[in-house]
């Protein structure tokens, strides 16, 4: 059973999402705790799984994925195993960075990266439509970014 959250957790779990390279010492210098505190206090959350992985944030642009682009997808049945068939392919294509289930008028929303408009059609073309679970693909390129996902907003219950 998980320990409750208490003030010292959620400002190193804030600190850590900001940035996940930092160590038991520099976490101990921001949040007012001993390296070994921060040490045990970082062992319980990652045990616990309230941190599940640390990884890189690569920019995306630069590795030549200049076109995102939100998918809306309407399936063909409504039914279990079509909904498993979906999932398998989209768990599949490196290319979808975030897939949604839906409720309301479609059924799920994907965040798509590609390097381009030619990329982004053999994608729709050649994948998602003629797969047999998918009725309906509708596609908007984003043309600008207002904001990113920088983390989990982490407070105090009752805030």
């Amino acid at each position: 059973m998980n320990e409750p959250l208490d003030k010292l957790d959620l400002r190193l779990l804030q600190e850590l999402q900001k940035d996940g390279r930092l160590t038991n010492n520099e976490l101990g210098e921001r949040i007012a705790l001993s390296p070994s505190q921060c040490s045990r206090r970082r062992t319980r959350l990652e045990a616990e799984g309230y941190i599940r992985s640390y990884r890189a944030y690569l920019d995306r642009q630069k590795l030549g994925l200049d076109m995102l682009v939100v998918i809306s997808v309407t399936l063909a049945t409504h039914n279990r195993d079509n909904a498993r068939r979906f999932s398998q392919l989209i768990n599949g294509l490196p290319e979808v960075l975030e897939a949604y289930a839906l409720t309301g008028e479609m059924d799920y929303h994907l965040t798509v990266a590609t390097r381009g408009l030619a990329d982004l059609s053999k994608f729709v073309n050649d994948v998602l439509l003629p797969h047999e679970s998918v009725q309906h693909v509708k596609t908007s390129i984003v043309l600008d970014t207002l904001k990113t996902f920088e983390g989990f907003p982490v407070l105090m219950p009752g805030h």
